[in-house]
Parts: C-alpha cells; structure tokens; sequence
C-alpha cells in the first residue's frame, strides 16, 4: 500500500514544521499588540430597557 510509506512526505512534513518552529514562530510573537485590553474596572450602572409593547 503506497499510503504507508512515509518516504515521499515524512521530510516535506518535518522540514516545514522545523521551519516555522525555529524562523517563523519568533517573528510572528515579536509583534506587539495595538489594541491592549482596558485595564478599567469601573462598573457602569445601565438602565433596563423598557420595551413599548409590555
């Protein structure tokens, strides 16, 4: 069965992964974020909304 030979594809595979793992993987987490997270934790008082037809 020509599917369970790993020849062909076996260093495709791991040379792709060892690509992004040592030369893409630092690039990408070198970027910093624009859109940081608001660090304020005031609570906002709503009010319901009131429906016309109840």
């Amino acid at each position: 069965m020509p599917q369970l030979n790993p020849d062909p594809w076996l260093l495709v595979l791991s040379s792709t992964w060892l690509t992004y793992i040592i030369i893409l993987q630092p690039k990408i987490l070198s970027y910093l974020f624009t859109n940081t997270p608001n660090k304020n934790n005031k609570i906002t008082n709503t009010n319901p909304w009131t429906w016309p037809w109840t």
